[in-house]
């Protein structure tokens, strides 16, 4: 079928594409703008001004919403936080608005939220579908964003919303950020180091985002995360031991704290959740990647 994808430019989205044909279907993007630049295959929108082309969204098989400005790279000043939420919901809020006044209309959107819904740090608890939100800035923002997307279910489409988290994989993402000081010998715990780190592959978020696609049975609010959550600790020793390098030292939070602020880092660095994907698991879904030395090895020993 014919998938729209937003966000394609992005780290997920730009490895989705591909997985997309690969998988028989028929990949169109999103493209920011009042038109679609000759040869593209696209359909034109603009959040900031509340349009898009519906026209080209007719018959439409599916979409996958990816589209949000990064959480975790700068400081959480109040006009960021603005921007945070405003990146989700406006853009989410038109898209689910124009699908659903779509004559011939999609049968399934995929629309991205986090695991931070459950909040900044819910300690051992084991998370699943069903457990209740957090009250943190992260817990308000996902709630926000996929309320955004609800109204579609109103008109028949099938919404699943994908609770991602830490996707794991080459040329972006945390691994971007943490590998170099790793690969120096300098990477090591944050804080305690038993806060949960819930992770998933690259190659496993594709699956199951093509999962959500082409599954009936999936509906609803659906954990994007591998079967095995790791604390902190865990996370640092096994990317250590992959790369041969030391995790003797835990990694000097003052620094962190004075660049991205205190409630930031205690929030995404210092919280953690652990996450279980019961509706994949429920669905039959079996992750290429189950554990994370499976994951970085199969990861780290790609080129760059």
């Amino acid at each position: 079928m014919e998938v729209l994808v937003t966000g394609a430019s992005g780290f997920i989205g730009s490895a989705l594409l591909p997985a997309l044909t690969a998988a028989g279907h028929r990949p169109v993007r999103a493209i920011r703008g009042r038109e679609v630049p000759a040869g593209v295959d696209g359909v034109a929108w603009d959040p900031e001004a509340g349009t898009v082309d519906t026209r080209s969204l007719e018959g439409i098989g599916g979409v996958v919403h990816l589209a949000g400005a990064g959480i975790g790279d700068r400081r959480w000043t109040a006009a960021r936080k603005e921007l945070i939420v405003g990146s989700r919901t406006k853009p989410t809020k038109l898209l689910a608005a124009a699908l659903a006044g779509l004559e011939r209309k999609p049968t399934v959107l995929v629309s991205s939220s986090a695991v931070g819904y459950y909040g900044g740090d819910r300690g051992d608890e084991v998370l699943t579908e069903q457990s209740g939100p957090g009250d943190d800035f992260t817990a308000q923002a996902c709630q926000a964003w996929e309320a955004a997307a609800a109204p579609v279910t109103e008109v028949g489409i099938r919404l699943v919303t994908i609770r991602t988290g830490v996707v794991l994989g080459r040329g972006g993402g945390m691994l971007a950020t943490v590998l170099t000081p790793f690969r120096l010998g300098l990477g090591g715990r944050l804080g305690s180091g038993q806060q949960y780190l819930s992770w998933i592959s690259l190659d496993d978020e594709l699956a199951a985002i093509l999962r959500a696609l082409e599954h009936a049975s999936l509906v609803g609010p659906v954990n994007v995360t591998a079967p095995n959550p790791v604390t902190n600790t865990e996370f640092t020793a096994t990317l250590g031991r992959v790369l041969h390098r030391p995790t003797r030292l835990p990694t000097p939070l003052a620094p962190l704290r004075a660049v991205y602020g205190r409630e930031l880092v205690d929030t995404l660095l210092l919280g953690g959740q652990r996450v279980a994907p019961a509706a994949l698991t429920a669905d039959g879904f079996q992750p290429v990647h189950p554990t994370l030395d499976d994951a970085l090895r199969a990861i780290l020993s790609r080129p760059d």
